[in-house]
């Protein structure tokens, strides 16, 4: 028994992304740049939300709430990929695989759930504008947040908890670059049935139902907007959802492609090529399709810098 459980507790191997080669150099390259893009327009964008007052709403609130997911789940993953890749070493601990497994899950389930109620944010600011305050207040706003984050949180845990009890067997090779489940599953010896459909059930709350719900709020966004007599009205509208429309179909299309397709067409490749997008691209692109497409953050981006402009004036004269 104790000599099962400490090679239960031994180390994984990640075979990574990249080799020693000039391209793949190059490609680690591109990828580093890609994360500290990532890191600082997440950030710069909870910073914004915090400092401006007139950014203090509950869609700016669940936007904050978005970036911080993303800057989790590039921070979770990235930062290992790269020391393993300088250090040489492709080890990680079965704790260590352990944490990552949960982190990303449950920052990737939050953010399934949050883009599913920011879409009912959108429906109210479309379909009844009239009644915004009233049925999206701070309050439901904190609910969202709360929701998002403790109900993937606890699906977190149960998929990590019943994966890492099951014996590993054979070189515990991972062919990826982080311990991503699918990977990991691929190393079990013994039945998973009782896993897999744990996994069903959960693919259906935290990826088909919030899709559903996406689809029915824009449904009704759209049959509001066919009905609006102005053009103006209806560019107003279709500029109030792009944003969310298209970070919803970049995440969700990624998380599709990634663990929707049947095993017999699966291959390491494709599965490493869609965790790239949907942990690096997707976190990356999200802050700047918001902050290129929303006049609000930009002018509050201009206000906080003209106040830091002034500020270091008045420091200026007064020195």
């Amino acid at each position: 028994m104790w000599q099962r459980n400490q090679t239960s507790l031994a180390d994984f191997i990640l075979e990574g992304l990249f080799d020693d080669s000039l391209t793949h150099l190059f490609l680690f390259s591109l990828i580093m740049v890609v994360f500290l893009i990532a890191v600082s327009g997440n950030t710069l964008t909870i910073l914004l939300i915090c400092a401006d007052p007139q950014l203090h709403t509950p869609m700016y609130f669940l936007l904050s709430q978005l970036s911080l997911m993303d800057l989790m789940h590039v921070s979770t993953t990235i930062p290992k990929m790269a020391t393993n890749y300088l250090s040489g070493k492709k080890s990680i601990t079965f704790v260590g695989c352990a944490t990552q497994h949960f982190l990303y899950l449950c920052v990737g389930g939050a953010e399934c759930l949050l883009l599913a109620l920011m879409s009912y944010d959108r429906y109210v600011a479309i379909c009844h504008p009239l009644r915004y305050t009233v049925l999206m207040n701070r309050r439901v706003g904190l609910m969202m947040a709360v929701v998002s984050w403790l109900g993937a949180s606890i699906n977190s845990l149960i998929y990590t908890a019943m994966l890492m009890q099951y014996p590993f067997c054979g070189p515990r090779n991972i062919r990826h670059f982080y311990c991503e489940f699918p990977a990991v599953v691929k190393l079990v010896c013994g039945d998973i049935t009782v896993y897999e459909n744990t996994v069903f059930i959960s693919s259906v709350l935290l990826l088909l139902l919030p899709i559903f719900l996406v689809s029915t709020s824009y449904a009704f966004i759209l049959h509001s907007v066919i009905q609006m007599r102005s053009a103006g009205s209806k560019r107003n509208a279709f500029a109030t959802c792009s944003s969310h429309f298209t970070v919803v179909s970049l995440w969700f299309g990624a998380c599709m492609f990634s663990y929707m397709r049947p095993r017999s067409r699966r291959t390491p490749l494709q599965d490493k090529v869609g965790s790239v997008f949907y942990s690096i691209i997707t976190p990356t692109l999200n802050p700047l399709i918001y902050t290129l497409r929303n006049k609000d953050v930009a002018k509050a981006l201009r206000r906080v810098l003209g106040r830091d402009v002034i500020t270091q004036r008045q420091q200026l004269q007064l020195s």
